[in-house]
């Protein structure tokens, strides 16, 4: 990921690179509202979405994104497992598990897997940037 440059105007220059997001979770209702709080930041490029582990895991090779936020419940493979998968190979990217389940356990649990955030999804307004810029301290995204 390229460090982001705004102008005077406060745009973003042209040849600086998108921080690249993709979104899973198996509610339509979130996806459409976390794509639209982060569309609100210039910075960031929606590059995909997908509802369950599996699809994410095969969006994350093919799109390749900087971030992906990873719901923790959802049908076929849950977040965790599909963290665990991607985090086995090299070039994974960051992952932050956004859930409604705030417990301990879960925390560890994504932590174990090798999560690099982990936001409830009712903090996500507040929560997830401030987040995101503690993973890409060099970014755009202004907490």
């Amino acid at each position: 990921m390229n460090a982001q440059r705004y102008s005077e105007a406060g745009t973003l220059d042209a040849s600086t690179k998108l921080f690249r997001v993709l979104l899973v979770d198996d509610s339509p209702h979130f996806l459409e509202a976390a794509a639209d709080f982060l569309r609100a930041s210039a910075a960031v490029e929606i590059v995909g979405q997908a509802a369950s582990g599996r699809e994410a895991i095969q969006q994350t090779r093919a799109l390749k994104p900087d971030l992906v936020l990873m719901d923790l419940l959802m049908p076929q493979m849950n977040g965790l497992e599909a963290t665990r998968h991607l985090k086995a190979r090299g070039d994974a990217p960051k992952i932050i598990i956004v859930t409604l389940h705030n417990s301990l356990a879960c925390q560890v649990a994504a932590r174990e897997v090798g999560a690099d955030g982990f936001v409830n999804k009712s903090e996500f307004a507040d929560a997830l940037l401030p987040v995101i810029q503690k993973l890409f301290p060099d970014s755009a995204v202004e907490a």
